[in-house]
């Protein structure tokens, strides 16, 4: 290495600083923290313990996955036992015969039934009661004294 840096020196006429060479220093407890039961390789042991530690994790957590997915099942079930039980429901409240409960039959008015002019011919039946007034053009007295006097 000195050599290649004094051949840069000489060729680019830069000054090389030189860099003492780093070595990777090794963790050591101090001397005060040292106990004569302790040993001083206690990578070993870590390795181990650490090993332990991700297995019984990975257990945890595979175990938390499970129940998550046991208690996602149930709630699914209870949501289609739900839907199914309100769609029957549906289905046997929208049909009035299977409704027995309810004694409501009634029958459906036709169209024509809130009409005026309904029931004309059973007007004339009545003439020789008591007259009165007949808020219709066609039925009143008038129309039919004017209609026998000058049209017959």
């Amino acid at each position: 290495e000195e050599r290649e840096r004094a051949a840069l020196y000489e060729r680019d006429g830069k000054k090389i600083i030189r860099e003492p060479s780093k070595r990777p220093r090794l963790e050591q407890a101090p001397a005060s923290n040292l106990d004569a039961d302790d040993s001083l390789d206690e990578d070993e042991d870590s390795d181990d313990s650490d090993e332990d530690d991700t297995a019984e994790l990975m257990a945890e957590l595979n175990r938390i996955k499970k129940e998550r997915a046991q208690e996602e099942a149930k709630r699914e079930a209870e949501r289609k036992i739900q839907e199914e039980r309100i769609r029957m429901e549906n289905i046997l409240s929208g049909n009035p015969l299977l409704n027995s409960s309810k004694a409501e039959f009634k029958v459906k008015r036709r169209w024509d039934d809130d009409v005026v002019f309904k029931n004309c011919a059973k007007g004339d039946l009545e003439s020789n009661k008591e007259r009165h007034f007949i808020n219709d053009t066609l039925r009143s007295e008038f129309h039919k004294k004017f209609m026998e006097k000058y049209i017959k």
